[in-house]
């Protein structure tokens, strides 16, 4: 069973509070139980029960393979280039927003929902694709469930070390300036026995003609 409702009382929330990263090349910010326990457990439930998750592939050295997540995404219908037949906005996903913006003081258009259903379930080395969002979008991540490590290590400079950052239930992370074109970001996989994981990372969708 996916669905373990009774288990969110273990969820960890984080207590480093606010916390800005002394790092080249990025704004990173982290803060810690940006959502209260209740909410979070609330978000993490509605979200897990009700979003419409699918599975879907990608290519990996010329091989097409699944990918070990499930996703949804949302976006606003006046996007250019918005499939008119998508998913509407939730109440859930309009508060999240809501929330993230009045903390940001931005705007954001779409919203990709990641969910890790175990430890075999992560993401591989990447920088985010340009396409939709330019070379150096603003990404607003927010995650529910359990904790996972998020990990960043620099492009071009290798003495700078890799960063870890556990995501918490509840936690937001804000990633801003160069940190797409100059970082990578992995959230690895683990032979533990853990219980799923929600991720949200709201941006904005700018398509660039032709895409």
């Amino acid at each position: 069973m996916m669905t373990l409702f009774d288990d969110t009382e273990i969820f960890a929330t984080g207590n480093a509070g606010k916390v800005r990263f002394d790092l080249p090349d990025t704004d990173l910010m982290l803060i810690d139980s940006f959502f209260t326990k209740e909410e979070s457990d609330y978000y993490y439930n509605t979200l897990l029960r009700d979003t419409t998750w699918r599975e879907y592939e990608m290519e990996i050295f010329d091989k097409t393979v699944k990918a070990p997540r499930m996703i949804a995404w949302y976006e606003n219908k006046n996007n250019s280039g918005a499939n008119l037949n998508g998913p509407d906005w939730t109440p859930e996903l309009l508060a999240i927003r809501k929330r993230v913006e009045k903390e940001t003081g931005l705007s954001f258009n779409a919203v990709l929902l990641n969910l890790y259903r175990d430890g075999k379930d992560g993401v591989a080395w990447h920088s985010d694709h340009i396409d939709q969002s330019g070379p150096n979008p603003v990404i607003a991540s927010v995650s529910f469930g359990e904790t996972r490590l998020f990990r960043l290590r620099h492009r071009f400079l290798k003495a700078v070390k890799q960063v870890e950052i556990p995501l918490h239930h509840g936690s937001f992370l804000l990633m801003a300036g160069t940190t797409n074109s100059c970082w990578q970001h992995q959230v690895p996989k683990t032979a533990k026995n853990i219980l799923p994981r929600i991720n949200l990372t709201f941006r904005n969708v700018n398509r660039i003609e032709g895409h």
